[in-house]
């Protein structure tokens, strides 16, 4: 039932965004800011731990939970260190998955040969 869960939610989440990009004028960096946002404030009013915890994968793979983990990182920097945390925390928590998109896409460009556009 967790993958059954993680995969319809997660679709629900993709499905919803699509249908903001055929439906509004909003450029896709817009609207990634906003799902980032929508993480990390649904992890502020306390609703995206239940959430994440009903859908598994299909909530945290997403980026509202990228923003939730920039949330949390900061919250506890923020404990820990004080105002310092502010600018700490995200980093710390979001570090490993910072890195392994830098770094798988560093390979996919060795692989792969970008076609320019004439």
């Amino acid at each position: 039932m967790d993958y059954f869960n993680a995969f319809w939610t997660g679709g629900l989440i993709c499905a919803l965004v699509q249908i903001l990009m055929e439906k509004t004028k909003l450029m896709p960096g817009r609207i990634m800011v906003i799902l980032v946002c929508l993480g990390a404030l649904l992890g502020a009013v306390g609703l995206y731990g239940p959430f994440q915890e009903f859908a598994g994968a299909g909530a945290s793979v997403p980026l509202l939970g990228f923003g939730n983990t920039l949330w949390k990182g900061v919250k506890e920097a923020v404990d820990q260190e004080g105002f310092l945390g502010i600018f700490m925390g995200g980093f710390k928590a979001s570090a490993v998955g910072i890195s392994a998109a830098l770094i798988f896409s560093w390979i996919a460009s060795l692989i792969f040969q970008p076609k320019m556009k004439k």
